[in-house]
């Protein structure tokens, strides 16, 4: 079980790919790992072989983590004399991570038993053949079907899991360990707005809705000007199952005049296989790196590149990142419903300890000042088919749900436009969701919209005591920006204000919706607020929800009209949590000059 990626989609024609939800065609099969094919390595990001076997990770509980939360929360109260005094990873190991022997003995433990072992901070990463594992655990491994879908007719995907939940050795049960068995691939599900390539004109700016290019959302949502504030000395990480043309970023990059980044490539469990532009994945990296860095055109690139999204690899690439602790910013584009990891999903036994694991790594990053970002997903409130598979009920997405990660969702943008002008100047937008066609496949309450809702899985954090959440539990998003909508599978008419963005892939420009837009954007953003500050900003829903309740509508734009299956509300809501950024403002630069029409200096 793992994430479905919530790409973009092409508004105009059939598409390619499918969306995270939708009814649409199903996406391409993934090349799915065969049994025994794993690769383990976590820490050590260079292509390694295979190693044949069956991969676990032994969890061990973090020392203090009442205080750790504690220490996160003052990190960005700026009374504390913690504020913004970020740990370095040896420290972090050296108060709140397992300790040197907790993890030498779980090692040993393993390796007793017939596995070969990899240490972490928190974690030991063990292998041994399909037989040695379910002898140490007293398990039967399957293949099962999983609820893993993105629309009502794709077809639910494959995973190796266990038949019941499993016993661990009494060294493993004494130190209060946790093994996670859900070791399946996740497909990839993206969207295109239409299958043949889209020509832009260069001269103008072709509609009201776009389709966008990152200079136009950067005049629209107030950027500050290029010379004032572009995410120089930054680093965002991006995190995903496939790599990047370079050609594609000089040809994108090239049509507003600005030169692309250059990309550092950091492959974690053997890196993503060869780039191949039909795939989820190659549309995926292509749009999370060019919404990045074109929302933070001075930031430098880290990619964090995986053989499939599935929860192995991606704890793998979190587990590097927060060890190397070179990243100030972390994007994943992807999420998969909470409630899949509940006993009621799985034939009784419950893998939410796999969230807890996830956890135990952003709450590192954290700490270290690390910020990840994630979309809140694009299925708006109705995320999740119920245990039978057979309709859609309430639900949020991990790791969107966790409280220490700030979850994206998104809007329609409407922009100034007249034939022969590049100016985008902000009009307004709206929130409402594309209810999707039965006869495509669709349920009856199954849209394209903003996800949002709250987690059944994580309390009310402390930070949403800031604002008025209406719950108990950790509610998504937290902000928002431009998504667009109007997927292939929608009822017609969609909403007139659906928009798009502009997206090389493979040689050839596509049109692209999702919140796998507005959550690269927004990380940019806080790129270009970290510069400003001078600071990482950990877990920067501190900062969301202090200015929120602070400054309000001078931060945010509220009040934004719409519906994803659940109403938007004034101020906070589960559309668009706190709002769009007045990304000037928001980026501590009220008084700066704002980045002009596309093309020119102050918005190149």
């Amino acid at each position: 079980m793992r994430f479905v990626l919530r790409l973009a989609v092409v508004v105009f024609a059939a598409p390619l790919f499918s969306a995270c939800n939708g009814g649409a065609a199903a996406p391409p099969p993934m090349p799915a790992t065969p049994p025994g094919a794993v690769t383990p390595h976590a820490v050590d990001v260079v292509p390694q072989a295979a190693v044949i076997g069956v991969t676990v990770h032994i969890h061990l509980p973090l020392r203090d983590s009442d205080g750790l939360d504690a220490l996160i929360s003052r990190q960005a109260d700026k009374g504390s004399p913690d504020y913004h005094h970020f740990l370095t990873p040896e420290q972090f190991r050296a108060r709140y991570a397992p300790s040197a022997h907790d993890l030498a003995t779980a090692a040993a433990t393993m390796r007793g038993l017939g596995f070969t072992t990899l240490t972490t901070s928190q974690t030991v990463i063990a292998t041994a053949p399909q037989a040695t594992v379910e002898r140490a655990f007293n398990v039967s491994l399957r293949s099962v079907q999983t609820h893993e879908r993105a629309t009502a007719s794709a077809a639910a995907r494959g995973v190796l899991t266990t038949n019941r939940a499993p016993t661990l050795p009494a060294a493993l049960t004494r130190l209060g360990a946790t093994v996670g068995f859900s070791a399946g691939i996740h497909h990839v599900d993206s969207r295109r707005v239409s299958t043949t390539p889209y020509n832009p004109t260069p001269q103008n700016r072709y509609s009201n809705v776009g389709p966008y290019w990152f200079t136009d959302l950067k005049q629209a949502y107030g950027y500050p000007a290029y010379q004032v504030a572009n995410g120089a000395g930054r680093t965002i990480a991006i995190v995903i199952d496939s790599d990047v043309l370079d050609s594609d970023l000089a040809m994108y990059f090239g049509h507003e005049h600005l030169a692309p980044p250059s990309i550092e490539r950091r492959p974690v469990d053997g890196g993503p296989g060869p780039f191949d532009p039909n795939s989820g994945g190659a549309g995926e990296a292509s749009l999370d790196v060019q919404m990045a860095f074109g929302s933070a055109p001075g930031s430098r690139i880290l990619l964090y590149g995986v053989p499939t999204l599935s929860d192995q690899n991606t704890l793998d690439a979190y587990t590097a990142i927060v060890d190397e602790n070179r990243a100030d910013i972390v994007n994943s584009s992807f999420g998969l419903c909470e409630l899949y990891y509940t006993a009621a999903y799985n034939g009784g036994t419950d893998f939410t300890s796999i969230l807890q694991q996830f956890h135990d790594f952003f709450r590192q990053g954290n700490a270290q000042g690390i910020t990840f970002v994630t979309s809140s997903g694009d299925n708006g409130a109705y995320d999740c088919f119920d245990p039978s598979g057979t309709f859609l009920v309430k639900g949020v997405e991990n790791p969107a749900d966790d409280p220490d990660s700030t979850a994206v969702g998104g809007t329609n943008l409407i922009t100034a436009s007249a034939a022969g002008s590049l100016n985008s100047s902000y009009l307004r937008e709206s929130a409402f969701a594309d209810p999707q066609d039965p006869a495509q496949g669709a349920l009856p309450n199954q849209v394209w919209g903003s996800g949002g809702g709250e987690s059944v899985v994580f309390t009310k954090p402390w930070y949403q005591h800031l604002v008025q959440t209406r719950s108990r539990g950790r509610t998504v998003p937290d902000v928002a920006m431009h998504m667009g909508g109007c997927p292939f599978g929608s009822l017609t008419p969609c909403n007139p204000d659906d928009s798009s963005v502009v997206t090389a892939i493979g040689g050839s420009f596509f049109l692209l919706i999702g919140t796998s837009a507005s959550s690269p954007e927004f990380a940019g953003l806080l790129a270009v607020t970290e510069q400003t500050l001078g600071t990482r900003l950990g877990n920067a829903n501190g900062y969301i929800y202090l200015t929120s309740g602070l400054g309000g509508e001078l931060v945010y734009r509220q009040d934004i009209p719409g519906n994803n299956g659940l109403p938007a509300n004034h101020d906070y809501n589960e559309v668009l949590g706190n709002g769009t950024p007045h990304a000037a403002v928001f980026a501590a630069q009220p008084f700066a000059p704002r980045a002009g029409n596309p093309q020119t200096p102050s918005n190149p």
